[in-house]
């Protein structure tokens, strides 16, 4: 499920102020990340069996190189997703998330905009 209108979306920042600023969040730069790209993933433990919800924040390099730190990162529509035991995590619009899930990953999201905004180029 995409988290749209969280005026996340686009925002240009350093990579190393903003793997601090996510590391605040528990944020989790994934280790999927290569020259250009970053993900960050945050991990919501649920009731459900063998269920466990992701937040995640991808970026791209839109100037420098994300392996030597200086790189310009511009930040995506930030995901809430479903990982299903053994399958993986689905992100797609036709899965259910509760209200309240949705409200803590906007809220989330928001205090990292907040912080990104500070930085922002």
């Amino acid at each position: 499920m995409k988290l749209e209108n969280t005026g996340i979306d686009d925002a240009i920042i350093n990579v190393e102020p903003l793997d601090r600023l996510m590391g605040r969040q528990a944020f989790i730069r994934g280790g999927q990340w290569d020259y250009e790209r970053v993900t960050y993933d945050y991990k919501i433990a649920s009731k459900e069996k063998n269920v466990t919800y992701y937040i995640r924040i991808q970026g791209y390099a839109v100037e420098g190189d994300v392996d030597q730190g200086d790189a310009l990162i511009q930040l995506k529509t930030p995901f809430l997703g479903k990982h299903y035991y053994p399958h993986g995590v689905e992100y797609g619009e036709d899965e259910n998330f509760p209200e309240n899930l949705v409200d803590r990953a906007i809220n989330l999201v928001t205090k990292i905009k907040e912080d990104v905004d500070q930085y922002k180029q």
